[in-house]
């Protein structure tokens, strides 16, 4: 079972909602996507998808572009992003899923060797007061429950964390999510978010002994990431 990931695919919702706005590279980045997940994925494969999956507003527009992913090879694990208004109730989101497909909330599932966890996260807050400082907080106590309940299943199993939202401050600088990362002992971080010129801020690599990994489908090239 190899391990591949890619985020913000940012699929229509219903809507012709034309992507190539944010710039001539975008433009039919789903057919592109497809092509190489089809060159490099199999059925025994498992696909992490952290956020920003349609831009639908509501679950029943967003049927359509979850029955196309549904139809890629492999299993893949989907987490909400901030975009993703048609992401309400869990249970009913699950329902909505095709065969294959899990859907990750602030809690863990077990796919062979690997436990696979995580929660949406959000953008680290300049001070300690306001609305983003109560949702940063809200988070990570969000990110714990799904770490701990991932440490339950695990059992000695890699640990694998999936959130929207950069992890790491810029240049690796560390965060209260990037110490729960180090806390529970994660092995990879996949994360997404960061378009445009944004995309030079986002970490890569190694950093105190948890591999990060951005995946944003545009700053991919629109192609595969694997991951393990």
């Amino acid at each position: 079972m190899r391990i591949f990931a890619i985020g913000d695919l940012h699929l229509p919702g219903g809507d012709d909602k034309p992507m190539e706005v944010f710039g001539a590279h975008w433009e039919g980045h789903w057919q592109k996507i497809r092509e190489d997940w089809r060159s490099c994925v199999t059925e025994d494969d498992v696909v992490l998808i952290p956020g920003d999956i349609s831009w639908a507003m509501q679950l029943d527009h967003a049927r359509e572009d979850l029955e196309q992913i549904g139809e890629m090879p492999g299993k893949k694990i989907i987490l909400r992003g901030n975009h993703d208004y048609w992401w309400g109730s869990l249970t009913r989101v699950r329902e909505a899923l095709p065969e294959g497909m899990y859907a990750l909330q602030n809690d863990a599932v077990r796919l062979g060797e690997y436990v696979f966890c995580g929660s949406r996260g959000w953008t680290a807050p300049e001070s300690a007061d306001g609305e983003n400082a109560r949702i940063y907080a809200r988070e990570l106590l969000r990110m714990r429950m799904s770490l701990e309940r991932a440490a339950q299943m695990a059992q000695g199993a890699p640990l694998i964390f999936l959130t929207h939202f950069p992890p790491l401050g810029e240049g690796g600088v560390a965060t209260p999510v990037s110490h729960l990362m180090e806390e529970f002992h994660v092995s990879d971080v996949v994360y997404g978010h960061l378009h445009g010129a944004s995309v030079r801020t986002a970490c890569t690599g190694l950093n105190n002994g948890v591999n990060y990994h951005f995946v944003a489908c545009d700053g991919l090239g629109f192609k595969m990431y694997r991951v393990k």
